[in-house]
């Protein structure tokens, strides 16, 4: 089977002391996002270092998880990512015995997706490392702001 090429993400760099004057720059939301995201992708790569699993392909292996027999379509929706993004994960997965797709029961023009038993191993790894990962990211705020960020968050890409 062909080497696939990894996923790239361009991130961050840690915040050092004496980069806090930014100047206008500082009431720019999407700045903040962008920074934010940054510390979260770089603790999750931190996390998941020994894993060999990126974002992506945690959330698509809980996703099939959660839905045997999804479609790559429906989990297309789902991670609301493009047909071939996602067949690209799926191909990975599926390289490394983490998935396996059949022909769909319901619609034979359409794969069924479903988990391994490595699979099923992997995502308890991973769901174990995203606990540790929340616990990092939500110990800056109290529930109720948990609860806020989210409903915030959620308006900015629903």
């Amino acid at each position: 089977m062909p080497k696939l090429p990894k996923e790239s993400v361009a991130i961050t760099t840690p915040h050092v002391a004496g980069d806090e004057d930014i100047g206008e720059i500082r009431n720019i939301v999407g700045f903040h996002i962008r920074l934010a995201h940054g510390a979260v992708y770089r603790h999750f790569t931190e996390t998941f270092a020994e894993l060999d699993l990126t974002q992506k392909q945690v959330s698509a292996l809980w996703l099939i998880d959660d839905h045997p027999d999804i479609a790559q379509t429906g989990l297309a929706q789902r991670m609301r990512m493009d047909r071939a993004t996602t067949m690209a994960i799926v191909n990975r997965l599926e390289a490394k015995g983490y998935l396996v797709r059949r022909k769909s029961r319901s619609d034979g023009r359409k794969q069924a997706l479903n988990l391994t038993e490595r699979g099923r191993r992997a995502l308890a790894t991973a769901k174990r490392a995203i606990q540790q990962h929340e616990h990092w990211l939500k110990s800056r705020f109290n529930d109720k702001e948990v609860a806020k960020l989210i409903e915030l968050l959620t308006r900015i890409h629903e």
